[in-house]
């Protein structure tokens, strides 16, 4: 089992064709594998392989998912059982089978029933917000290291990147302009087609400029080419490799540590969360802050939203 939707995945059928061609076969097979991003099809793989592991099989049966959601109703959050649930279903339809997971048995007897019982709310990155960041900025150093995580900090905020969109810019990202930088991102979660987006960075208006700290970081590196982001060891030397997506969510923790703050609930998506409450904050229309982080729908960015305006004329606040 290499992976969800790839060619040699079990979960998958092998198309059969009219002509017997393998070769267009094997083309199809690589449609449906890029149907789907790399980190999706790792993580229904990995749910496939529990309920494997539970004594689950494909094709299943409404009763035996019923079964296994209510197994696992008081060890999971419900967040990872309907991603799980997701993932089943996902794999019926690979495969053309019927799809036992939009039965009425298991969407209202263990799925909704769990959900009234336990309640269905997510656990949410803290936002890092722009006064927060700039007291973590203050307590970074001057050192190789610092200056990195310096650039990446500012740019994941500025430009509420994903921590994966972050690590994967290149060098030949970024663009140059008058009134700062744009990043042009090949491909993200919200454009699987590949259609491309653009993320404008402004010069900052305070001494954490964040087109001057990549600038920074760019020279004191020596970075011509390639991934931007890189390990720095203990010796000052950069690799060529690319930083991973959970090595900036470590970076994140460290920072705000050493400035005092609590990390709890810290991650990667601090920055980008931060991002869009801080802006909810300064009265940003939801419209460009939508069009910064490019939420493909308002329901995620307006809890961020409202967040940000809980205290903007709180009615309690007029009253007392």
């Amino acid at each position: 089992m290499s992976d969800f939707l790839t060619r040699d995945n079990p979960y998958l059928s092998r198309p059969t064709l009219p002509d017997g061609s393998q070769e267009l076969a094997e083309l199809v097979a690589t449609y449906v594998q890029d149907s789907l991003a790399e980190n999706s099809r790792r993580a229904y793989l990995s749910d496939l392989r529990q309920f494997e592991a539970w004594g689950g099989a494909l094709p299943a049966t409404a009763e035996t998912i019923a079964a296994y959601l209510a197994a696992h109703a008081d060890g999971l959050s419900v967040a990872t059982l309907v991603r799980r649930l997701a993932s089943l279903s996902k794999a019926h339809q690979a495969r053309g089978l019927s799809n036992p997971t939009r039965s009425e048995l298991v969407r209202t007897t263990p799925l909704r029933g769990i959900k009234r019982t336990r309640g269905c709310t997510q656990q949410q990155a803290k936002p890092l917000l722009r006064d927060d960041l700039l007291l973590v900025l203050d307590k970074i150093g001057d050192g190789l290291k610092d200056v990195r995580d310096r650039a990446l900090l500012l740019i994941g905020f500025a430009s509420a990147l994903r921590r994966s969109e972050l690590v994967a810019l290149d060098v030949a990202d970024i663009e140059d302009v008058r009134r700062g930088i744009v990043l042009h991102l090949p491909r993200s979660k919200t454009d699987q087609d590949g259609q491309g987006q653009k993320i404008a960075i402004p010069f900052g208006r305070t001494r954490w400029c964040p087109v001057a700290a990549l600038a920074a970081w760019l020279e004191a590196s020596g970075i011509a080419e390639g991934a931007i982001f890189r390990p720095v060891d203990r010796h000052g030397c950069v690799h060529n490799a690319r930083l991973s997506g959970e090595a900036v969510s470590i970076v994140l923790r460290e920072r705000v540590a050493a400035a005092g703050l609590d990390q709890r609930r810290c991650s990667g998506h601090s920055l980008r969360a931060g991002l869009a409450t801080s802006a909810a904050q300064a009265g940003v229309p939801i419209w460009r802050i939508k069009a910064q982080t490019r939420h493909a729908s308002d329901a995620m960015l307006v809890r961020y939203i409202r967040e940000g305006e809980l205290f903007i004329d709180n009615a309690a606040g007029a009253l007392l």
